[in-house]
């Protein structure tokens, strides 16, 4: 619970045991999803989960100093220049694979070539922006549905914002920030329901801007409440209001959280749909609630009022705590992931009740984010 976080840094030490071990056996290089207890490689070194297990390596290394992990973590690095350089693949996914690998290696030891990947990317990802609809095209092609991919944007865009407006910064370059906050602007307007529910997908025409169509995407039906695509919502509204100031983004985030939250099931952790019939056999999300914790977590870090930062710091915790007591593998060493329970896309049955490696990256950083708040707490305690 929220005033007991002693589980956290117990919590810690068995994500860095597991971590060691299973950097060690590793055989792929860009994990997915576990099948058999096992890695798969994604296959494709433009896929939007490539960054995540590099990105999880720069977090244990920040707390651990852990040499290997760094070497690990550049390594994997070096290898996504191929889609950066090809340029033909890229998609609007180049925030998850730069932000978490480039920026990180850049704040950390100031790498120039870092700096410039992550910049590359950040043009890219604003060359996609759609100036009469006022959204970020997600792909070039779309195998996911009906849908023409030159006017499709989807709810997962708005974890990507933060590389522009981190090259905004770096560049002293305000068009980076503007075409951010005008995809999240139009978020905002079409993406995000009156009851705080999330629209996967959105098809606009490509050449007029107006709205053609929406599409259910990975939910269960066009009308249905994703998961993980609220936790995109929570967890990326708040990064904009880290970045911009702008009050509406915050209340964003918190319209998204509060109608996470009140769907949760007594355990705190999602099914992959809310909206979706519910039974015994509905499975669960663990992605999306690491996810969601996380962003609930930033929340509390931004709000001013005490209760509110103390209701998204609860809720979090909770959360958490859920999944370190029910879904982890820690006591499973023949597993290599670190959560089960993820579902990836339960219409076409791939990656149900696995371990995927944005929930573990998404985990990772949530208990790293525990851990500061206790180490916080500790030393208060001593004046």
């Amino acid at each position: 619970m929220y005033d007991d976080l002693s589980w956290v840094n117990h919590a810690w030490s068995d994500i860095v045991k597991k971590v060691k071990k299973t950097s060690d056996e590793m055989t792929v290089k860009f994990p997915s999803m576990t099948t058999d207890g096992h890695y798969c490689d994604t296959h494709a070194p433009w896929a939007w989960v490539v960054g995540f297990w590099p990105g999880l390596l720069w977090l244990l290394y920040e707390k651990e100093q852990y040499e290997p992990f760094k070497a690990l973590a550049v390594d994997r690095e070096i290898l996504m220049d191929q889609p950066l350089e090809e340029y033909i693949n890229i998609h609007h996914d180049v925030g998850f694979m730069w932000q978490l690998t480039s920026i990180k290696h850049y704040e950390l030891f100031g790498n120039e070539k870092s700096k410039t990947r992550a910049l590359t990317a950040a043009s890219h990802l604003a060359s996609r922006f759609n100036i009469s609809g006022n959204f970020i095209t997600a792909w070039n092609k779309n195998d996911v549905s009906s849908a023409d991919p030159r006017g499709l944007s989807i709810i997962d865009s708005m974890m990507n914002l933060p590389l522009l407006y981190w090259a905004a910064e770096q560049l002293n370059a305000p068009r980076f920030t503007l075409i951010a906050k005008a995809h999240a602007d139009t978020v905002l307007k079409e993406f995000i329901r009156p009851d705080g529910s999330v629209r996967h997908m959105v098809e606009f025409d490509y050449l007029d801007g107006n709205v053609k169509d929406y599409h259910g995407g990975q939910g269960y039906s066009e009308e249905s409440a994703w998961s993980r695509g609220a936790s995109w919502a929570i967890h990326g509204f708040a990064l904009s209001y880290k970045f911009t100031k702008d009050q509406r983004y915050l209340e964003a985030a918190m319209k998204t959280a509060d109608f996470f939250l009140s769907c949760l099931p007594e355990d705190h952790v999602p099914h992959w749909d809310f909206r979706a019939p519910l039974d015994e056999s509905t499975p669960r999300d663990t992605s999306a609630a690491a996810c969601a914790a996380s962003g609930m977590l930033l929340i509390s870090e931004l709000v001013d009022d005490p209760a509110i930062s103390s209701k998204y710091m609860r809720s979090a915790s909770d959360i958490l705590l859920s999944l370190h007591q029910r879904y982890t593998t820690l006591g499973q060493p023949e597993e290599q992931g670190i959560l089960l329970g993820g579902a990836f896309n339960v219409p076409k049955g791939l990656g149900v009740n696995c371990s995927l490696i944005y929930g573990d990256y998404y985990y990772v950083e949530a208990i790293a984010k525990l851990v500061d708040r206790v180490n916080e707490k500790a030393k208060l305690n001593d004046f």
